[in-house]
C-alpha cells in the first residue's frame, strides 16, 4: 500500500492515498500524481492545489468509492459541477448530470404547504409628548405566524432570500431561521399605529419585508 499523501486544496487539509488521486488516470489529478503534470508545494511540503477546500472533500469521496454522496440538502451543484469540469474527473461530470436531472424532476413535483394563524393583541406602551412628560397608551396590533413545509429545498431557499425581518432598525434574512431544509416558521406584527419605533425592539416585535421591493408585510392578502 502506498504511504498517504497529503493535499492542500484551498487552504483545507486532506489526507489520502497514490491510488485513490491515480483512481481516474485520464483526470487531472490522475495526470499530477502520475508524473505527467508538475505539482505545487505548500511551506509544509504539501502538495498544494488553488481551488475550493471545502468542495474537494466530495471529489475525493467520488475517486475513493466512485460514488456521488451528496447531503439530502445539497445546496452548492453548481459549484461541485465546475470543479469537476476542472479536474477533468469524466464519471463524476455524468454522475453530477444525471443528479441535476433528478433534483430537476423532484422540484416540478415538490410539495408545499403553508399553514397561517392571524391574531390581534393589544400593546400597551409610553409616549413621550415633551420633555419629562409621558403618558400611557395602547392599540390593537395583528400578530401573523406562518409554519412553511415544502420538500423543495430550493424554494425556501429561494424564499429565504426575499423576506428580512426588521427589528432594532437592522433589516435581517431569514434564511437564519430556517429550523431544517425543509422548515420554517415565520413571526411578526403588522404596524402599529402611534407605537414609537424604540417599542417595537423593547417589546421584541419584528416586522416582515420583501426585499428588493421593499415593501412591508402588513396582512396575509
Amino acid at each position: 500500500m502506498s504511504d498517504p499523501i497529503t493535499l492542500n486544496v484551498g487552504g483545507k487539509l486532506y489526507t489520502t492515498s497514490l491510488s485513490t488521486l491515480t483512481s481516474f488516470p485520464d483526470s487531472m489529478l490522475g495526470a499530477m500524481f502520475s508524473g505527467k503534470m508538475p505539482t505545487k508545494k505548500d511551506s509544509q511540503g504539501n502538495c498544494f492545489i488553488d481551488r475550493d477546500g471545502k468542495v474537494f472533500r466530495y471529489i475525493l469521496n467520488f475517486l475513493r468509492t466512485s460514488h456521488l454522496d451528496l447531503p439530502d440538502d445539497y445546496q452548492e451543484m453548481g459549484l461541485l459541477r465546475r470543479e469537476a469540469d476542472f479536474y477533468q474527473i469524466q464519471p463524476l461530470i455524468e454522475a453530477l448530470q444525471e443528479k441535476e436531472v433528478e433534483l430537476s424532476k423532484a422540484e416540478k413535483n415538490a410539495m408545499l404547504n403553508i399553514t397561517l394563524d392571524q391574531r390581534t393583541q393589544t400593546v400597551h406602551f409610553t409616549v413621550r409628548e415633551a420633555p419629562q412628560i409621558y403618558s400611557l397608551s395602547s392599540s390593537n396590533m395583528e400578530v401573523f405566524n406562518a409554519h412553511i413545509f415544502s420538500t423543495s429545498c430550493l424554494f425556501l431557499k429561494l424564499l429565504g432570500s426575499k423576506l428580512y425581518y426588521c427589528f432594532n432598525g437592522n433589516l435581517s434574512s431569514i434564511s437564519s431561521y430556517l429550523q431544517d431544509p425543509n422548515h420554517l416558521t415565520l413571526d411578526w406584527v403588522a404596524t402599529v399605529e402611534g407605537l414609537p419605533e424604540e417599542e417595537y425592539t423593547r417589546q421584541n416585535l419584528k416586522r416582515l419585508w420583501v426585499v428588493p421591493a421593499n415593501k412591508q408585510i402588513n396582512s396575509f392578502q
